[in-house]
């Protein structure tokens, strides 16, 4: 894959000039008029939903990659909801709804399916599959035909969506929930507040311990990044999955214009790793360019407004502190390192 090109831009007061400065083969997929709107308008999702934008921003690029030749099944979940109320859809893909826990499962079946028309000469086109669900449907209920789909090494894109808690629920706890978080069932009470540290699990790595093809996770700040990985992602054969933090206002309790700069920040403190792999080796890391204090990220979410209290939670504070240090150190996320 040809390596991606850092383009800087030089501008003031606008945020559009800059894709305009580019050749048309150097821009972004969601710059191109001929994108194609795969999660269109009209859906229900919540003002500033980062899911909303990831999906969009992933499946444009699936579709790109593989010249609209796509299908995808999605899990239950806030994606599901808000884009299909009955009897309406914002999809502009064949899209198929699956339970909360089997999407993966569906997504290998559809994978079969087209295998056989293809061989059979049903299918002139190479119509590739894409599973999505978020991080309850993925890390939780679905967590075991995820596993058989990476076992089996089922020629599926998996896409989670992490969020980090059950939002269409009620902002239940998941095992992507983060350390000293509020939900409702991790409420701010006793001794240690919120979300027990310790807990949960790290898909990503799980996924390279299954040493499947690829693995990725991205953010929605970084828009070519996370576009850079779908593409590679469909131009390689057998089990991928792509992990990609997107906010939710709602249930991290934070203002619907902060989407952005959260996803940025979880980056930038080292909260949220971001980095490629391929057959179980880390291979690249997307940089820190400016190492923050996790507090910088922590402060804007009411969900963890209690450690700010008086006095402040400090050692809650140094607990997530030291494990931004050892996704640091772990996954190389300095230049340099």
């Amino acid at each position: 894959m040809t390596a991606i090109q850092t383009v800087k831009f030089y501008q003031t007061g606008t945020f559009t000039v800059g894709n305009r400065l580019l050749a048309p083969h150097e821009r972004s997929v969601q710059a191109n008029m001929q994108r194609t709107n795969s999660l269109n308008s009209g859906h229900r999702a919540c003002q500033g939903c980062g899911e909303a934008l990831g999906a969009r921003y992933a499946i444009d690029a699936a579709m790109n990659a593989t010249n609209r030749q796509l299908i995808a099944a999605n899990a239950t979940g806030c994606l599901e909801v808000f884009s299909t109320p009955y009897p309406e859809t914002s999809w502009q893909i064949p899209w198929i709804h699956s339970l909360f826990g089997n999407a993966a499962a569906v997504a290998t079946g559809l994978a079969a399916a087209v295998k056989v028309k293809r061989r059979k000469g049903e299918l002139k086109d190479d119509v590739r599959v894409v599973a999505q669900g978020g991080d309850g449907g993925t890390t939780d209920i679905g967590f075991g035909c995820l596993s058989g789909m990476f076992e089996r090494n089922d020629d599926v894109l998996y896409i989670c969506y992490d969020n980090e808690a059950y939002m269409n629920t009620g902002v239940q706890r998941s095992s992507a929930t983060p350390g000293g978080a509020r939900t409702a069932t991790t409420m701010p009470l006793g001794p240690e507040p919120g979300n027990a540290f310790g807990q949960g699990k790290f898909v990503p790595a799980i996924a390279m311990a299954h040493e499947i093809p690829y693995v990725a996770t991205a953010t929605v700040a970084d828009l070519r990044d996370l576009e850079s990985k779908v593409r590679k992602a469909m131009s390689i054969r057998g089990a991928r999955y792509i992990h990609i933090l997107v906010p939710c206002p709602l249930g991290w309790g934070s203002a619907s214009h902060d989407t952005i700069r959260l996803a940025r920040l979880a980056r930038e403190t080292g909260l949220f790793p971001v980095f490629e792999a391929e057959f179980g080796e880390q291979t690249s890391a997307l940089a820190i360019r400016h190492r923050t204090p996790v507090e910088e990220y922590l402060r804007p979410q009411k969900r963890f407004a209690h450690l700010f209290g008086q006095p402040p939670a400090a050692e809650t504070i140094a607990r997530i502190q030291a494990q931004a240090d050892k996704n640091i150190r772990r996954y190389r996320l300095l230049e340099g390192m």
